[in-house]
């Protein structure tokens, strides 16, 4: 597989998120030793960008990685982020990135990850009851020490990007990126560039939805959270169906699937985009990582690129809120 740089980090051109392997949609299915033969499987195929975070679960998800990666250690670019539970009392779902609770999820992390280093550590959501400023300089300590290598931002906007590299640099900015996905575009994407800083686009297959796989929300498990994304809505369900057609289309076109047209969109905008596709099964991980060898023509990019967006944000109002945008 090619790759690619963010910031001085070298990784693979297509990841792999591992979210969904803590149920964090459903966990109707969950199977911890198909995970782990999937994340193998990622492996063989020269995957090299792992994600996860200490929220997944909480904290099941780093151990099932740390499980599965405990005999190739050097062979994975280890992902994983900070931020999203405070050890201070109140818990999961709760911003917290002030540097005594950075501390406590390095090291949380590292145990349960069975590793001495992280290789990127990103803060999962600003917080705005810390300056970056401290966050910055609580990472920039963790590199010196050698827990951290490569220091990286979710859903930041422009301002706190650049204040964060100002005191130290930022490798990657993972935000929402995909077909219908696109608000990173106007000023994010820019300003990564002028700074020398990649990006990691997680959902870049919008919740599944753009697999072709899910027709109605029918096929969704009782359970299962994106019942109350707005793009699965009732209301929006049978409009964002129309637009996968439009993808079908161009699909049918190239020889390819749905889900590796729209990774293939996202490899085309730029080599200092990385997708991090999620998935639990191998043979879906085989499908995604196939994108790479897909070639769209420019009619077919210009055709993707112009579909109509979709009905629904991409986030609950609650989650929403926590983005800066």
């Amino acid at each position: 597989m090619q790759h690619v740089t963010l910031g001085s980090l070298d990784v693979a051109r297509i990841g792999l998120g591992a979210m969904s392997m803590a149920g964090v949609y459903s966990r109707e299915g969950l199977d911890d030793a198909e995970a782990i033969r999937t994340i193998h499987r990622a492996l063989d195929l020269g995957v090299t960008l792992i994600d996860t975070a200490e929220i997944y679960g909480p904290f099941t998800n780093e151990e099932l990685v740390g499980r599965a990666i405990a005999d190739r250690r050097d062979e994975v670019v280890l992902a994983t982020k900070f931020g999203f539970v405070s050890h201070a009392g109140a818990g999961p779902r709760n911003l917290d990135s002030s540097p005594a609770n950075i501390r406590t999820a390095i090291e949380g992390s590292l145990k349960r990850l069975g590793t001495d280093h992280i290789d990127l550590y990103y803060q999962h959501r600003v917080d705005p009851g810390t300056p970056i400023e401290d966050v910055a300089g609580t990472l920039a300590e963790l590199v010196a020490e050698g827990k951290v290598r490569h220091f990286g931002l979710s859903e930041a906007g422009p301002e706190t990007i650049r204040r964060a590299h100002a005191v130290h640099p930022v490798a990657a900015v993972q935000s929402e990126y995909s077909l219908w996905t696109r608000d990173q575009e106007p000023k994010v994407l820019p300003l990564l560039r002028e700074l020398g800083i990649g990006f990691v686009a997680y959902s870049p297959l919008g919740r599944g939805f753009l697999t072709g796989k899910i027709r109605s929300r029918d096929d969704l498990a009782a359970d299962d959270s994106r019942t109350s994304n707005p793009r699965f809505a009732d209301e929006n369900f049978e409009h964002n169906l129309r637009i996968l057609a439009e993808v079908e289309a161009v699909a049918a076109e190239a020889g390819a699937t749905p889900a590796q047209i729209a990774l293939a969109w996202l490899l085309a905008q730029g080599e200092d985009i990385v997708p991090i596709p999620g998935t639990r099964h191998i043979h879906r991980l085989e499908e995604n990582v196939a994108a790479e060898g897909v070639q769209l023509t420019d009619e077919q990019i210009a055709q993707l690129t112009a579909l109509t967006p979709p009905a629904g944000d991409h986030h609950t109002e609650a989650q929403m809120r926590m983005l800066e945008r």
